[in-house]
């Protein structure tokens, strides 16, 4: 008898020959990484591990806290198996067809949880309810340990929750039902499509692993991003000033001044027309310039905070008097722009120079005792460290500085997208903000090293004469200037309470907003987008506002929409008729200044994977 007839299995040609394509690629990938990696080896030899931030003492301390106060670990041990004993009540309640109310639920705004079947499955919803039981008590215990001293309390917490974060089920192939789903409709295909994504990144970072967070070719200064029209009508070595075309037939007679921070680059405020403040302030009648910050190598090693200050702040100032012949004029700081801004005005005081008829602070600290997480990045052995890094090579590399802010949120900015680049094998897409975000840019080491130790060190800023730039004490309380201060409820880079201590610092009528969000969305907020609202308390503005920020928000009362329609209203409401006076249109190409190039300009185009500064 003959046995009966098999049916041929039917061959995938096109997935066969992709397969096949992404393990060669995968193997010329690991022989590249492999001799690339010998060669450092060679090259650099081996060294001892290096302890930069400081963990091993704070583990330390913590371990003998631990032993010398055994009740809170025995009070933890009891609280957890409480939690798992409902755990497992509430399993067998489901096992057994009966609804059961969640022992642990994940925080608002955790998104690593969010596909269906970590509720709906079992097996997934005990193992999401274990972590969080887990996580929980972990971090609680580290915490709220009695006799750890404040330092090693909070670098502890930080980088505990940094661990637990990488613990989650979610970042392991096995227990994400979103990626073994995938894994199961792809045959596999995810897997090494995500291990070619990751040799692709650490071989594009030069040995090390730099995350992908957005397609960077997708992007491009001057073509879908920062493409508000303009000009460039100075430059010097740390700046090219910008000033954009007119959208209105008549202006504002003061032009408006933005200094954005130096450690990203100014186009967050001009992503897209339809968010971008500087598209919105020029559709108001300002004449507006921006600062476009150089992007440094070695060379400018020596360029310290006064140069930012002299061929910054002040070199921008006078460049946009001389253009318009105006004698005075609005400037805005956002984040590290403001703490320049505010060093600027503290100097300025000093000079009797009063062409700053207004002062707007975006997110920025001239307080730092409030410094938030990034407090446990900076102490004296840090500082040391990362300025014997910064010497060798003379500057502190843009990546870095990237790393520490993702670790803010390392949930959302990093976890996340190692999930979809390497376990679902999807390539990032395109999203012009973490394009942004990943367009790092360096800080000279001098400028670097004055900024950590005088202002998040040892708080100089707002103490009257605590620093001296350009040899004059500064003292920003001698600065009568009308000051407009924007945070953001929910920002981690410049915490809004230290913020508000700044705010008081000032010697001048202050109007202090809270903007809902963080330090990014609470700022590019566009009226159009009717969202987070923000905070005002009129009763607690001018020169009246109390010390404590907790007592500004228990007066302030909540309105919907956008914070920039108040700014523009306080803005020019200034002086009176002083602030909403009008002249004709100013063409760039028409003022005392000679245009140099279109906007953006060439600072903002250059990247770090090219070898030369721009010209």
């Amino acid at each position: 008898m003959n046995a009966p007839d098999r049916a041929t299995p039917a061959i995938n040609l096109p997935a066969t020959l992709q397969t096949a394509k992404l393990l060669a690629e995968i193997a010329q990938r690991s022989a590249r990484l492999g001799v690339q990696q010998v060669r450092q080896r060679a090259k650099s030899g081996f060294s001892r591990p290096s302890d930069d931030l400081g963990l091993l003492p704070a583990y330390r301390e913590l371990a003998r806290t631990l032993l010398t106060h055994p009740f809170q670990l025995v009070q933890l041990q009891m609280k957890l198996a409480d939690d798992f004993q409902a755990l497992r009540r509430h399993a067998f309640a489901r096992l057994i067809g009966l609804g059961a109310p969640p022992v642990a639920v994940p925080r608002k705004g955790d998104n690593r949880f969010k596909d269906p079947a970590w509720d709906n499955h079992l097996v997934f919803d005990v193992l999401k309810q274990g972590y969080l039981i887990a996580a929980r008590h972990i971090h609680e215990l580290v915490t709220g340990m009695n006799g750890m001293d404040e330092i090693s309390r909070k670098k502890v917490s930080f980088f505990t929750r940094q661990l637990l974060d990488a613990m989650s089920p979610a970042n392991f192939a096995l227990t994400n039902p979103e990626v073994m789903r995938e894994t199961v409709l792809t045959g596999g295909t995810n897997i090494l499509k995500g291990l070619n994504n990751l040799l692709k990144d650490i071989e594009d970072g030069g040995g090390t692993l730099r995350v992908k967070m957005t397609d960077p070719t997708a992007f491009q200064p001057g073509r879908n991003v920062a493409v508000t029209p303009g000009k460039v009508v100075y430059q010097n070595d740390l700046i090219q000033l910008l000033q954009f075309s007119p959208t209105t037939e008549q202006q504002l007679k003061r032009p408006l001044l933005i200094i954005p921070p130096w450690i990203n680059k100014y186009y967050i405020l001009d992503l897209r027309q339809s968010n971008s403040f500087i598209k919105y302030a020029t559709d108001q009648g300002h004449t507006v310039f921006c600062i476009s910050w150089v992007n440094p190598d070695g060379r400018l090693a020596k360029k310290g905070f006064e140069d930012y200050l002299e061929e910054g702040a002040l070199a921008a100032i006078d460049a946009v008097c001389q253009q318009t012949g105006e004698q005075d004029l609005n400037v805005i700081g956002y984040c590290l722009g403001g703490t320049l801004l505010g060093a600027a005005m503290g100097y300025m005081a000093a000079k009797k120079d009063k062409r700053v008829a207004s002062s707007t602070f975006f997110v920025s600290l001239l307080d730092f005792s409030v410094p938030g997480e990034l407090g446990v990045f900076i102490d004296e052995a840090q500082v040391a460290n990362l300025e014997k890094k910064m010497e060798r090579r003379g500057y502190l590399e843009g990546s870095e500085m990237g790393t520490t802010f993702n670790m803010l949120r390392s949930s959302d900015l990093i976890w996340s997208f190692m999930i979809n680049n390497y376990l679902m094998g999807k390539d990032p897409v395109p999203f012009d903000l973490l394009y942004w975000n990943s367009d790092s840019t360096r800080m000279p080491y001098k400028m670097h090293s004055f900024y950590l130790r005088n202002m998040y060190l040892h708080n100089k800023l707002r103490v009257p004469g605590g620093i001296t730039l350009l040899d004059t004490p500064i003292d920003i309380s001698r600065s009568k200037t009308p000051a407009y201060f924007i945070s953001t409820i929910e920002d981690h880079i410049a915490p809004w309470k230290g913020t508000y201590l700044g705010s008081n610092a000032l010697g001048g009528p202050v109007r202090f907003v809270l903007g809902g969000s963080g330090h990014i969305a609470g700022i590019v907020n566009p009226p159009s987008a009717n969202k987070y609202g923000f905070w005002t308390n009129d009763a607690a503005s001018g020169n009246k506002r109390p010390e404590s920020p907790d007592e500004w928000f228990a007066g302030a009362k909540q309105h919907e929409g956008s914070w920039w329609t108040d700014w523009q209203k306080w803005i020019t409401d200034l002086d009176g008729d002083k602030g909403s006076a009008r002249v004709p249109a100013r063409d760039p190409a028409k003022g005392a200044l000679k245009v140099l190039d279109d906007a953006p300009g060439s600072f903002v185009k250059f990247r770090l994977d090219q070898q030369k500064l721009p010209s």
